[in-house]
């Protein structure tokens, strides 16, 4: 199984506009053969102070694939491709962690 962490950092208040476009992009992305989480989260609001935050222009895709051949595949999708496309303008940063179990 493949983990993948994908930090998003939009322009400055354009988070929404691109979670927006992720949402609509979902379904599709769960369809793929191999996808077996896609999940958009941010930072707890309210949370204890000590606890890193990655800001208000920031969300976390938190994703599960079978294998690293599905997430090439994923990766390549027309539908990817059309999303990224979607929100390149949006978009300041992207740092994808692709992970294993240890």
């Amino acid at each position: 199984m493949i983990h993948v962490l994908a930090i998003i950092t939009a322009k400055p208040g354009m988070r929404d506009r691109i979670l927006k476009a992720y949402r609509a992009n979902v379904e599709a992305v769960r369809a793929e053969a191999g996808c077996l989480a896609y999940e958009a989260v941010v930072d707890v609001q309210g949370a204890a102070a000590g606890f890193a935050q990655f800001g208000p222009d920031a969300f976390v895709v938190v994703e599960k694939w079978a294998s690293i051949e599905a997430l090439q595949a994923h990766a390549i999708a027309p539908h990817m491709k059309a999303y990224a496309s979607e929100v390149k303008d949006l978009t300041a940063g992207r740092a994808i962690h692709v992970l294993e179990p240890a």
